[in-house]
This record gives C-alpha cells, structure tokens and sequence, in this order.
C-alpha cells in the first residue's frame, strides 16, 4: 500500500502530487498543497481524495513532505 492510500500519512499543508478525475486514463500528476482532505476512511486502494489549495480534487499517488 503507498502513502497515498492512508489517510493517517497525508495532512492539510502536505505537499503532494495527485490524479484528477479527467487525468486517471493518462495517470498525469497534479502537484500542489492540500487544503482539504475528503475521504472520511482511513484508506482507500485508489488513494485518498483530497481537495488542493487551488481548488483542484483528485487522488493522493504520491506524498512529498518526506
């Protein structure tokens, strides 16, 4: 499991790398900070949905604050 499928490793203010919805076909990453984190369970097998600081949604696929 990656670090972008517990909930318990991302935090808001993380820097992170994720797949928005229109993206998963060509897995392109989106980079940014998370300002909201909207998956409720502690994991998720297709990463953990997060809202970044610019407003954009979509799934953790890499965690960058380590």
């Amino acid at each position: 499991m990656n670090k972008g499928q517990k909930r318990g490793k991302i935090s808001v203010g993380v820097e992170v790398a994720i797949v928005q919805k229109h993206h998963q076909r060509t897995g392109e990453l989106t980079e940014g900070v998370v300002s909201r984190i909207l998956t409720k369970s502690p994991s998720h097998p297709h990463g953990i949905k997060v809202q970044l600081e610019t407003g954009e949604v979509g799934r953790v696929k890499r965690v960058d604050s380590e």
